[in-house]
Protein backbone atom coordinates (compact mmCIF):
# COMPACT_ATOMS: atom_id res chain seq x y z
CA UNK A 1 0.00 0.00 0.00
CA UNK A 2 1.43 3.51 -1.02
CA UNK A 3 2.32 5.64 1.47
CA UNK A 4 -0.47 8.35 2.18
CA UNK A 5 0.13 12.00 3.89
CA UNK A 6 0.68 11.46 7.64
CA UNK A 7 -2.32 11.85 10.38
CA UNK A 8 -1.78 15.68 11.58
CA UNK A 9 -3.47 17.25 13.92
CA UNK A 10 -4.73 21.06 13.84
CA UNK A 11 -1.96 21.45 16.22
CA UNK A 12 0.93 20.28 13.69
CA UNK A 13 1.45 16.60 16.23
CA UNK A 14 2.11 13.82 14.07
CA UNK A 15 0.44 10.38 15.14
CA UNK A 16 2.79 7.72 14.58
CA UNK A 17 2.10 5.58 17.76
CA UNK A 18 -0.84 3.57 17.72
CA UNK A 19 -2.54 1.77 20.77
CA UNK A 20 -4.49 -1.26 20.03
CA UNK A 21 -6.29 -2.53 22.99
CA UNK A 22 -7.30 -6.48 22.13
CA UNK A 23 -9.75 -7.45 25.23
CA UNK A 24 -11.53 -5.42 28.12
CA UNK A 25 -11.44 -8.69 30.13
CA UNK A 26 -8.57 -8.65 33.01
CA UNK A 27 -7.49 -11.28 35.47
CA UNK A 28 -6.84 -8.32 38.34
CA UNK A 29 -9.57 -5.29 39.58
CA UNK A 30 -7.05 -2.78 40.41
CA UNK A 31 -9.09 0.12 41.98
CA UNK A 32 -7.50 2.55 39.56
CA UNK A 33 -8.63 0.94 36.03
CA UNK A 34 -12.18 -1.27 37.28
CA UNK A 35 -14.62 -2.00 39.70
CA UNK A 36 -14.54 -4.82 41.72
CA UNK A 37 -17.86 -6.46 41.52
CA UNK A 38 -20.25 -6.79 38.60
CA UNK A 39 -18.06 -5.61 35.28
CA UNK A 40 -19.85 -5.75 31.93
CA UNK A 41 -17.08 -7.14 30.03
CA UNK A 42 -17.96 -7.12 25.94
CA UNK A 43 -19.19 -10.07 24.29
CA UNK A 44 -16.64 -11.66 21.76
CA UNK A 45 -18.38 -10.67 18.99
CA UNK A 46 -18.42 -7.62 19.48
CA UNK A 47 -14.13 -7.25 19.83
CA UNK A 48 -12.48 -6.53 16.97
CA UNK A 49 -11.22 -10.08 15.31
CA UNK A 50 -7.13 -10.51 14.50
CA UNK A 51 -8.18 -10.07 10.82
CA UNK A 52 -9.68 -6.79 11.58
CA UNK A 53 -7.09 -5.37 13.86
CA UNK A 54 -4.18 -6.76 11.24
CA UNK A 55 -6.28 -4.78 8.37
CA UNK A 56 -6.52 -1.72 10.88
CA UNK A 57 -3.03 -1.82 11.41
CA UNK A 58 -2.32 -2.13 7.56
CA UNK A 59 -4.19 0.99 6.64
CA UNK A 60 -2.39 2.83 9.97
CA UNK A 61 0.81 2.51 8.46
CA UNK A 62 0.17 3.49 4.87
CA UNK A 63 -0.55 6.84 7.09
CA UNK A 64 2.92 6.70 8.60
CA UNK A 65 2.34 4.79 11.85
CA UNK A 66 5.36 2.97 13.16
CA UNK A 67 4.83 1.90 16.31
CA UNK A 68 2.22 -0.36 18.09
CA UNK A 69 1.22 -1.14 21.79
CA UNK A 70 -1.38 -3.97 22.59
CA UNK A 71 -3.26 -3.41 25.32
CA UNK A 72 -6.23 -4.46 27.52
CA UNK A 73 -7.64 -5.19 29.94
CA UNK A 74 -5.34 -7.51 30.48
CA UNK A 75 -3.76 -8.71 26.98
CA UNK A 76 -2.44 -11.91 27.37
CA UNK A 77 -6.11 -13.36 28.90
CA UNK A 78 -6.96 -13.39 24.91
CA UNK A 79 -5.88 -16.35 23.48
CA UNK A 80 -3.62 -16.83 20.46
CA UNK A 81 -1.26 -13.80 20.50
CA UNK A 82 1.79 -15.07 19.34
CA UNK A 83 -0.04 -15.36 16.48
CA UNK A 84 -1.53 -12.02 16.22
CA UNK A 85 1.92 -10.60 16.60
CA UNK A 86 3.75 -12.70 13.81
CA UNK A 87 0.41 -10.79 11.80
CA UNK A 88 1.36 -7.83 12.61
CA UNK A 89 4.87 -7.44 12.68
CA UNK A 90 4.68 -8.79 9.17
CA UNK A 91 2.89 -4.98 8.01
CA UNK A 92 5.08 -3.07 5.98
CA UNK A 93 5.93 0.14 8.02
CA UNK A 94 5.81 -1.33 11.20
CA UNK A 95 9.03 -0.82 12.99
CA UNK A 96 7.85 -1.73 16.77
CA UNK A 97 5.31 -4.07 18.57
CA UNK A 98 5.15 -3.67 22.45
CA UNK A 99 3.30 -5.10 24.95
CA UNK A 100 1.59 -3.94 28.15
CA UNK A 101 0.72 -6.58 30.82
CA UNK A 102 0.12 -7.27 34.25
CA UNK A 103 2.14 -9.86 34.22
CA UNK A 104 0.56 -12.76 36.25
CA UNK A 105 0.11 -14.52 32.67
CA UNK A 106 3.44 -13.50 31.30
CA UNK A 107 5.59 -16.99 32.83
CA UNK A 108 3.87 -19.08 30.63
CA UNK A 109 3.66 -16.69 27.55
CA UNK A 110 7.05 -15.09 27.33
CA UNK A 111 9.18 -17.21 25.31
CA UNK A 112 6.16 -17.97 22.49
CA UNK A 113 5.70 -13.78 22.91
CA UNK A 114 9.57 -13.60 22.35
CA UNK A 115 9.67 -15.62 19.31
CA UNK A 116 6.63 -14.20 17.85
CA UNK A 117 8.65 -11.03 17.46
CA UNK A 118 7.35 -8.47 20.14
CA UNK A 119 10.01 -6.04 20.55
CA UNK A 120 9.31 -4.41 24.05
CA UNK A 121 7.72 -5.02 26.96
CA UNK A 122 5.96 -2.98 29.98
CA UNK A 123 4.29 -4.91 32.86
CA UNK A 124 2.73 -3.21 35.46
CA UNK A 125 4.31 -3.72 39.45
CA UNK A 126 2.90 -1.08 41.63
CA UNK A 127 3.65 -2.74 45.11
CA UNK A 128 6.09 -5.00 46.03
CA UNK A 129 4.53 -6.15 49.46
CA UNK A 130 1.87 -8.80 49.16
CA UNK A 131 -0.54 -7.03 51.10
CA UNK A 132 0.15 -3.36 49.33
CA UNK A 133 -0.50 -5.42 46.35
CA UNK A 134 -3.49 -6.92 47.32
CA UNK A 135 -4.89 -3.79 48.72
CA UNK A 136 -4.54 -1.89 44.76
CA UNK A 137 -4.85 -4.93 43.13
CA UNK A 138 -7.94 -6.69 44.65
CA UNK A 139 -6.56 -10.18 43.69
CA UNK A 140 -3.37 -12.19 45.13
CA UNK A 141 -0.36 -12.81 42.22
CA UNK A 142 2.57 -10.61 43.10
CA UNK A 143 4.56 -13.79 43.30
CA UNK A 144 3.72 -14.54 39.50
CA UNK A 145 4.03 -11.15 38.43
CA UNK A 146 7.35 -11.45 39.66
CA UNK A 147 7.98 -14.63 37.63
CA UNK A 148 6.98 -13.44 34.99
CA UNK A 149 9.60 -10.49 34.86
CA UNK A 150 12.32 -13.42 35.66
CA UNK A 151 10.78 -15.13 32.78
CA UNK A 152 10.59 -12.42 30.11
CA UNK A 153 14.60 -11.32 31.03
CA UNK A 154 15.37 -15.19 30.45
CA UNK A 155 13.90 -15.75 26.94
CA UNK A 156 16.04 -12.75 26.17
CA UNK A 157 13.58 -9.27 26.47
CA UNK A 158 15.98 -6.23 26.87
CA UNK A 159 14.99 -3.13 28.22
CA UNK A 160 11.98 -4.25 30.14
CA UNK A 161 9.71 -1.28 31.62
CA UNK A 162 8.26 -1.52 35.02
CA UNK A 163 4.80 0.58 35.29
CA UNK A 164 3.95 2.19 38.89
CA UNK A 165 0.63 4.10 39.48
CA UNK A 166 1.89 6.19 42.35
CA UNK A 167 -1.06 6.89 45.03
CA UNK A 168 -0.83 8.98 47.99
CA UNK A 169 -1.92 7.27 50.83
CA UNK A 170 -0.65 3.96 49.22
CA UNK A 171 2.33 3.95 47.73
CA UNK A 172 4.61 5.89 50.14
CA UNK A 173 6.29 2.83 51.31
CA UNK A 174 6.50 1.16 47.95
CA UNK A 175 8.80 3.73 46.24
CA UNK A 176 12.04 2.76 47.53
CA UNK A 177 11.71 -1.04 47.42
CA UNK A 178 10.73 -0.72 43.48
CA UNK A 179 13.44 1.60 43.20
CA UNK A 180 15.87 -0.59 44.87
CA UNK A 181 14.08 -3.36 43.27
CA UNK A 182 14.21 -2.16 39.45
CA UNK A 183 18.12 -0.72 39.95
CA UNK A 184 18.83 -4.55 40.81
CA UNK A 185 17.54 -6.34 38.50
CA UNK A 186 17.89 -3.58 35.74
CA UNK A 187 14.94 -2.81 34.87
CA UNK A 188 13.65 0.51 33.48
CA UNK A 189 11.03 1.48 36.33
CA UNK A 190 8.44 4.55 35.12
CA UNK A 191 6.63 6.09 38.24
CA UNK A 192 2.90 7.18 36.63
CA UNK A 193 0.91 9.63 37.94
CA UNK A 194 -2.82 8.36 39.29
CA UNK A 195 -5.13 9.55 36.55
CA UNK A 196 -8.80 10.54 36.89
CA UNK A 197 -9.67 7.00 35.02
CA UNK A 198 -10.74 5.07 37.36
CA UNK A 199 -14.34 2.95 37.17
CA UNK A 200 -15.79 4.02 40.57
CA UNK A 201 -15.04 7.79 40.10
CA UNK A 202 -13.14 7.88 43.11
CA UNK A 203 -9.97 9.74 42.27
CA UNK A 204 -8.94 13.22 43.47
CA UNK A 205 -6.48 15.62 43.09
CA UNK A 206 -5.17 15.39 46.35
CA UNK A 207 -3.97 11.78 45.84
CA UNK A 208 -1.91 12.25 43.20
CA UNK A 209 1.88 12.08 44.39
CA UNK A 210 3.57 14.76 41.75
CA UNK A 211 6.88 12.98 39.93
CA UNK A 212 8.83 15.80 41.43
CA UNK A 213 7.70 14.85 45.09
CA UNK A 214 8.68 10.95 44.00
CA UNK A 215 12.30 12.17 42.77
CA UNK A 216 12.51 13.76 45.81
CA UNK A 217 12.14 10.65 47.89
CA UNK A 218 14.34 8.52 45.61
CA UNK A 219 17.17 11.43 45.87
CA UNK A 220 16.67 11.22 49.92
CA UNK A 221 17.18 7.94 50.03
CA UNK A 222 19.41 6.14 47.36
CA UNK A 223 21.12 8.95 45.74
CA UNK A 224 21.16 11.93 42.59
CA UNK A 225 19.54 11.46 39.89
CA UNK A 226 20.64 13.48 37.24
CA UNK A 227 18.63 14.17 32.98
CA UNK A 228 19.00 11.94 30.49
CA UNK A 229 18.57 13.33 26.86
CA UNK A 230 15.32 11.62 25.17
CA UNK A 231 15.63 9.10 22.80
CA UNK A 232 11.85 10.12 21.64
CA UNK A 233 11.08 13.19 21.74
CA UNK A 234 7.21 11.86 21.69
CA UNK A 235 7.73 9.70 25.00
CA UNK A 236 5.45 10.48 28.04
CA UNK A 237 8.28 9.77 30.51
CA UNK A 238 11.17 11.90 31.76
CA UNK A 239 14.16 9.63 32.50
CA UNK A 240 16.65 10.45 34.95
CA UNK A 241 19.97 8.50 35.61
CA UNK A 242 21.52 7.60 38.65
CA UNK A 243 24.70 9.56 39.62
CA UNK A 244 26.02 5.83 40.19
CA UNK A 245 25.42 4.89 36.82
CA UNK A 246 23.45 2.04 37.94
CA UNK A 247 20.08 2.32 36.17
CA UNK A 248 17.31 4.63 34.43
CA UNK A 249 13.93 5.78 36.08
CA UNK A 250 11.18 7.81 34.31
CA UNK A 251 8.31 9.93 35.60
CA UNK A 252 4.93 10.33 33.51
CA UNK A 253 3.58 13.30 35.09
CA UNK A 254 0.07 13.08 33.45
CA UNK A 255 -1.48 15.43 35.65
CA UNK A 256 1.07 18.11 37.05
CA UNK A 257 3.43 18.32 33.63
CA UNK A 258 1.09 17.06 31.17
CA UNK A 259 2.82 16.27 27.57
CA UNK A 260 0.01 16.55 25.65
CA UNK A 261 2.22 19.24 22.98
CA UNK A 262 3.80 15.92 22.06
CA UNK A 263 1.74 13.61 22.16
CA UNK A 264 1.79 11.51 18.77
CA UNK A 265 -0.61 8.38 20.21
CA UNK A 266 -4.08 7.24 18.36
CA UNK A 267 -6.45 4.40 20.25
CA UNK A 268 -8.42 1.98 19.23
CA UNK A 269 -10.43 0.19 21.54
CA UNK A 270 -11.14 -3.35 22.02
CA UNK A 271 -14.55 -3.03 20.51
CA UNK A 272 -12.87 -0.80 16.78
CA UNK A 273 -13.72 2.95 18.21
CA UNK A 274 -10.81 4.93 17.35
CA UNK A 275 -9.79 8.15 20.25
CA UNK A 276 -7.67 10.36 19.94
CA UNK A 277 -7.11 10.65 23.68
CA UNK A 278 -7.56 8.65 27.25
CA UNK A 279 -9.91 11.54 27.98
CA UNK A 280 -11.59 12.21 24.70
CA UNK A 281 -15.65 12.48 25.07
CA UNK A 282 -16.36 11.26 21.38
CA UNK A 283 -15.23 7.76 19.70
CA UNK A 284 -15.11 7.47 15.60
CA UNK A 285 -16.39 3.53 14.86
CA UNK A 286 -13.86 1.61 12.63
CA UNK A 287 -15.47 -1.94 13.51
CA UNK A 288 -18.84 -0.72 12.23
CA UNK A 289 -16.94 0.53 9.13
CA UNK A 290 -15.30 -2.54 8.21
CA UNK A 291 -17.71 -4.51 8.96
CA UNK A 292 -19.89 -2.66 6.66
CA UNK A 293 -17.72 -3.60 3.96
CA UNK A 294 -16.34 0.13 3.73
CA UNK A 295 -13.14 0.68 1.98
CA UNK A 296 -9.78 1.34 3.16
CA UNK A 297 -10.08 5.04 1.75
CA UNK A 298 -13.13 5.77 3.85
CA UNK A 299 -11.29 4.07 7.03
CA UNK A 300 -8.98 6.69 6.41
CA UNK A 301 -11.08 9.60 6.33
CA UNK A 302 -12.63 8.26 10.06
CA UNK A 303 -9.17 8.25 10.95
CA UNK A 304 -8.46 11.70 9.46
CA UNK A 305 -11.65 12.68 11.31
CA UNK A 306 -10.65 11.28 15.13
CA UNK A 307 -7.01 13.31 14.41
CA UNK A 308 -8.50 16.52 13.60
CA UNK A 309 -10.74 16.42 16.37
CA UNK A 310 -7.93 16.37 18.53
CA UNK A 311 -8.19 18.65 21.58
CA UNK A 312 -4.63 20.78 22.21
CA UNK A 313 -4.62 19.19 26.08
CA UNK A 314 -6.32 16.23 27.85
CA UNK A 315 -7.91 19.34 30.18
CA UNK A 316 -7.44 17.54 33.69
CA UNK A 317 -5.36 20.59 34.84
CA UNK A 318 -8.69 22.63 33.94
CA UNK A 319 -11.63 23.90 36.10
CA UNK A 320 -14.05 22.49 33.89
CA UNK A 321 -12.69 18.84 33.81
CA UNK A 322 -15.34 15.92 33.99
CA UNK A 323 -14.51 12.68 34.59
CA UNK A 324 -14.41 10.51 30.97
CA UNK A 325 -17.28 7.80 30.96
CA UNK A 326 -14.97 5.40 30.28
CA UNK A 327 -12.49 3.73 32.50
CA UNK A 328 -8.92 2.69 31.93
CA UNK A 329 -9.83 -1.31 31.19
CA UNK A 330 -12.45 -0.07 28.82
CA UNK A 331 -9.99 2.47 26.68
CA UNK A 332 -7.05 0.57 26.67
CA UNK A 333 -4.28 1.40 29.16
Amino acid sequence: MALHEPLIDSFGRIHTNLRISVTDRCNIRCFYCMPLENVQFKPRNELLTFEEIERFTRISASLGINKIRLTGGEPLVRSGMPALIRQLIKVPGIEEIAMTTNGLLLEEHASDLFDAGLTRLNISLDALSEEMFEKIARRKGLDRVLAGIAAAKSVGFKHIKINTVAMTGISETEIIPLAKFAREQDLHLRFIEFMPLDAEHNWENEQVISGQKLREIIEQSIGELSPVKQADPNQPSVDYQYADGKGKIGFIDSVTQPFCVSCNRLRITAEGQIRNCLFSEIEWDAREAMRTGKSDQEIIQLMRDCVLAKKKGHGTDTPGFAHPDRAMYQIGG
